[in-house]
């Protein structure tokens, strides 16, 4: 029997790396899998979790090893957190988990010393499974491959996550921890183009950003994730990106497993191809927040770095800022939509993909066709003060974005 057609059976997924020794031994309501890259997967019966008693004969080691789940392990942002966690000084007391779609992609996964689960968040009770046997979940839901259908606002499959963590307190009686990607789009307005606000957010400001209506972008989840920590049943936080940009580089992309390009500037380059000629959003005086993704080395200077910061405060202080002050911005810099139109255009004009002109304004059936266009004309300012006071130290700035774009459109059209 394969081992996806054992967890279309069990609710409880339970994952230890066992030296080939152990693996002779009998474990009532039990049975032992070997994977290929030579890993040992228990699968436990419902509910049940390797609390001390099921790990007693463990080596000393693996009871101190910290299991760590990575939704999104292929998606821009996930991939280079898996990396990076791979390059962790504390890597040795690290197991990866990794929840992915594809067969051969976990095969890859695998051969770097990842244990993995093929699934998708539509299978909650997979997931749901998966949390409740880790100590650390950290979804990177927001930023990840559209292809993956990976969505900050996934509401059912971050209930099925909650549901896991309220198993694993329920049978550890300690909380788990839950590092949630949700997007500095909570904090948006109308503006259509036309303005610039002056309200700006910092992650220190708690009143402020619990006065954001529950109908906000990804607010609906947002809020479901606090509660759960206020329960007490886990310990929640929250990292908002704004705009991220870069091309993603590191070992899960050389090996074919990453996708290496953000969202919003890839998507909006792309249909500035389809439509012939850039386009802008009213006067394009609005401005967003900017944050490069990954200088791909240990220097806490880029968003991924953010995560890794985060978490080495996590396990070394309990009672680092969570729950509803649990929300972490990572903003470094602003740019207007004007600026990024224009940097586009030009970039565009070089390759002599588009004719360098004045941008013309996208027509509202050019907003149906494609939402995410009105999305660009919209205010989201905010300061990462808690963050910064983690220790995180972003560098690159919005100059460095508007720079990226060059190179970004040379990856791009490579594909054509």
């Amino acid at each position: 029997m394969t081992l996806t057609a054992l967890f279309a059976d069990i609710e409880g997924i339970s994952v230890a790396r066992l030296a080939p020794p152990l693996f002779s031994r009998s474990k009532p309501g039990r049975k032992a899998i070997k994977w290929p890259s030579r890993k040992y997967v228990y699968i436990t019966t419902p509910h049940t979790a390797l609390s001390n008693q099921t790990t007693s004969s463990f080596p000393r080691s693996m009871s101190f090893s910290t299991k760590i789940l990575v939704l999104g392990a292929t998606g821009y942002l996930g991939g280079s957190i898996v990396t990076r966690l791979l390059e962790h000084p504390r890597a040795a007391n690290f197991t990866i988990i990794a929840l992915v779609r594809s067969e051969v992609k976990a095969q890859k996964l695998e051969a770097l010393g990842i244990t993995t689960v093929v699934g998708s968040l539509s299978d909650h009770d997979k997931l749901e499974g998966l949390v409740a046997q880790a100590d650390v979940t950290i979804g990177t839901l927001v930023l990840n491959d559209v292809a993956e259908q990976a969505d900050a606002d996934d509401l059912p499959a971050t209930e099925a996550i909650l549901r896991g963590l309220k198993r694993r307190f329920e049978d550890t009686g300690k909380a788990p921890i839950l590092i949630h990607t949700s997007g500095t789009g909570v904090l948006i307005d109308n503006a259509k183009g036309m303005f610039l606000t002056d309200t700006i957010y910092s992650d220190t400001d708690i009143a402020k950003i619990e006065a954001l209506p529950p109908t906000a972008l990804h607010r609906n989840v947002d809020l479901a994730v606090v509660a759960a920590d206020t329960a007490g049943y886990a310990k929640t936080y929250i990292i908002l990106p704004p705009t991220v940009f870069g091309l993603a580089t590191g070992k899960l992309v050389d090996i074919g497993v990453q996708n290496p390009h953000s969202i919003q500037i890839p998507g909006f380059i792309k249909y500035t191809l389809a439509r012939g000629k850039v386009g802008i959003v009213g006067e394009g005086k609005n401005v967003w927040g900017v944050v490069h993704h990954d200088e791909g080395k240990l220097n806490g200077c880029a968003v991924v770095d953010l995560f890794i910061v985060l978490l080495d405060a996590v396990l070394s202080n309990p009672e680092t800022s969570h729950g509803r002050e649990g929300f972490y911005f990572a903003d470094n810099g602003e740019f207007t939509h004007r600026e990024f139109v224009d940097a586009v255009s030009a970039a565009l004009a070089d390759k002599g993909v588009v004719e360098l002109a004045e941008p013309t304004p996208f027509a509202e059936e050019e907003y149906k066709q494609m939402p995410l266009l009105g999305f660009f004309g919209t205010n989201a300012r905010a300061r990462p003060d808690r963050s910064r006071a983690l220790g995180w130290k972003p560098t690159k700035t919005a100059k460095d974005m508007l720079e990226s774009i060059k190179p970004e459109v040379e990856a791009l059209t490579q594909k054509l």
